[in-house]
């Protein structure tokens, strides 16, 4: 499934903000150290995505704190849930010129209750394969994600009723997503108040 572009203009998925703040001087100086030496974007979106999928510990997964949303936050703290981390995967790449935005899935939490939430990723533009979806959520048994264009690697694939791939892609986080995780004193606070839509 294609996603959609919600801004025409390019440079709307390059923009600092208080929350992808890729000016910031520890953002700047790792995005550095993962471009690839021969300036190709290619891979310094494959370094940027493995960097973050593997070396930023999702907080779920480790039980970890604090709850982290802005990308240097989640850079200095080294953890994040899959909105936080894709907000250091944006920020990353946006440092290096590569259009990056957010893409979401619906998926079901909770079968007992048909409770359903969101979980957060990323599209990143790349003039050979146009706005590829990419998931650095972090790998874990029965999870495997890649950055394997034109093939889309994620960590979830929407099957059960009522799942699927939003079909937007986004210059900035959703709001709802940015009021959870600054409104949250713990991780367990996040997962159990997934945003749906």
């Amino acid at each position: 499934m294609r996603i959609q572009a919600n801004h025409v203009n390019m440079q709307a998925y390059l923009q600092d903000s208080p929350i992808i703040d890729w000016q910031h001087p520890e953002i700047l100086a790792a995005a550095a150290e993962l471009k690839c030496r021969s300036g190709a974007k290619f891979g310094t979106v494959r370094n940027s995505f493995e960097f973050v999928r593997d070396e930023i510990r999702h907080s779920g997964d480790f039980d970890l704190h604090p709850v982290t949303c802005r990308a240097s936050e989640v850079l200095a703290a080294g953890t994040g849930v899959c909105f936080a981390k894709s907000h250091l995967l944006a920020a990353l790449l946006r440092a290096n010129d590569i259009p990056a935005g957010f893409c979401y899935q619906r998926l079901r939490l909770d079968e007992a209750h048909n409770r359903y939430g969101l979980h957060g990723l990323n599209a990143v533009h790349l003039d050979a394969y146009g706005w590829i979806r990419i998931d650095a959520r972090g790998n874990k048994p029965g999870i495997t994600t890649e950055f394997i264009p034109p093939q889309e690697r994620l960590a979830y694939t929407p099957s059960a009723e009522g799942e699927r791939h939003l079909p937007d892609l986004y210059a900035a986080p959703l709001p709802q997503v940015i009021a959870l995780l600054q409104g949250s004193d713990s991780c367990r606070t996040v997962l159990e108040n997934l945003p749906d839509v």
